[in-house]
């Protein structure tokens, strides 16, 4: 008999970056092993925060998908989508109100599986950090195992960036995940800073489950001039991208205020890549500059994405200084992967800069230090980087492959014999599937 595992999540398949990337292609990977899947989540958004096609007439009521994969269409995965508020300019307030309405229309269906054939596993994903209180729900009906992982410490950054100002308020949220924490099974995290304040909290071992590469779609290639050229670049440009969720708690800003001290340098480009409520304002900031090196693209579809992230000399991972450990930047395995060299703003002893520093993947910058960063940038033009570049394919494909992440995680899901965790390496994350809608 097969496992049979419930994910609520606000974020999933087709978003193509953050946790909706890694809730989808975690339940591609269940489902292709052996396990039966349903997935509670919302209409895509992420990261434009505003619902995507082909779906944009169809955000307002609840809708079922089943996703089916070739060649052995027993094998599906039942999605229900639930109505959620989208703000296209997400403030503290409408964050808040964005999360708490998801959790609010994913109640309702929550409550109807209760109804239906039992699942053995429910996953929730943070965030939003309120679907843990649904999944501790379905598991006091059903008795099922309530698996609780921290993609992102929500009320932290909330707190430690002035997103929420309100004390009270902040202690409730507290309170609420520290119940959800204690209720948990199994609560995992995605770096070592992140898994040690989350213990702080609860008092609980925190299972490592790091987000991962799948070397099917990101990969190292060699011809970076005509990889440049392709995207209309010179072939002799030195390419300084930043490619990612465009939010307020990068402070990407300052990638146009350092772009300033190259201006005389032309051949040294600035590419920022990505969508995000906080884009109107670096567009604001590159034509006060007069910034004549900096090129605005929009995020890049998944067949291009190997291909883009392969043409860049550098890569840049910015976050401000107290945003240090309340999030693990997703971009970073990916760029690892292809033996990019990363110029990341963290401070020290973070896991970041442990990760990077301990292992000579990339070079370091101050957070929220322009001159730390300009200095850096120009190491690393000037310098030779390819020990960083073999360091970073080597330990990626040592530490990020999808089939080893998953298979290791998924050892608390308890399989069956009728599974063999050893079949992992061998499965179809690319499978094709015919999709199918009904209304619910």
């Amino acid at each position: 008999m097969q496992p049979r595992v419930l994910l609520i999540g606000g974020n999933f398949y087709p978003e193509p970056i953050g946790i909706g990337k890694y809730n989808g292609e975690m339940i591609d990977w269940l489902a292709q092993n052996g396990y039966d899947c349903t997935v509670v989540t919302s209409f895509p958004y992420y990261p434009q925060w505003k619902v995507q096609q082909p779906y944009v007439k169809k955000a307002f009521w609840y809708r079922k998908e089943i996703k089916y994969y070739k060649p052995y269409y027993e094998r599906n995965v039942s999605i229900y989508r639930c109505p959620q508020y989208v703000p296209s300019t997400p403030t503290g307030a409408k964050r808040m109100l964005n999360g708490f309405s998801f959790f609010v229309s994913s109640f309702l269906i929550v409550l109807s599986l209760l109804f239906k054939k039992k699942h053995d596993y429910v996953i929730s994903v943070v965030p939003s950090f309120e679907t843990g209180l649904l999944a501790i729900l379905y598991k006091k009906m059903t008795g099922a195992k309530f698996l609780y992982h921290i993609q992102d410490l929500q009320i932290d950054a909330a707190r430690d960036l002035n997103i929420i100002k309100s004390k009270p308020l902040i202690e409730m949220l507290f309170g609420i995940e520290k119940y959800i924490l204690k209720k948990a099974d199994v609560v995992s995290s995605v770096s070592a800073g992140m898994m040690e304040k989350v213990t702080l909290k609860c008092g609980r071992r925190v299972q490592f489950f790091p987000n991962w590469v799948d070397y099917k779609v990101i990969f190292p290639e060699q011809d970076k001039s005509s990889l440049k050229e392709e995207f209309d670049f010179k072939p002799t440009d030195k390419i300084i991208l930043y490619s990612g969720a465009i939010g307020e708690k990068q402070g990407l800003e300052n990638i146009l205020y350092a772009a300033t001290s190259f201006c005389n340098q032309p051949e040294i480009k600035f590419v920022i890549c990505g969508s995000g409520p906080y884009l109107n304002k670096l567009y604001d900031i590159k034509e006060k500059l007069q910034l004549n090196n900096i090129s605005f693209l929009q995020t890049q579809p998944i067949e291009k994405l190997n291909h883009f992230l392969n043409m860049a000399d550098l890569h840049l991972i910015i976050q401000k200084a107290n945003a240090t450990d309340l999030v693990m930047p997703s971009k970073l395995t990916n760029i690892l992967a292809v033996g990019g060299v990363p110029i990341v703003t963290t401070i020290k002893n973070s896991s970041l800069y442990n990760l990077v520093a301990e292992n000579n993947l990339g070079l370091i910058a101050i957070p929220e230090d322009i001159e730390s960063l300009i200095s850096v940038i120009r190491i690393g033009i000037e310098s030779d980087v390819s020990e960083m570049s073999n360091n970073a394919k080597r330990y990626a494909s040592e530490n990020f492959s999808i089939a080893n992440i998953i298979s290791k995680y998924s050892s608390h899901l308890e399989p069956t014999h009728e599974f063999e965790i050893a079949e992992a390496i061998n499965y179809d994350m690319n499978a094709q599937f015919a999709p199918m809608e009904v209304k619910i």
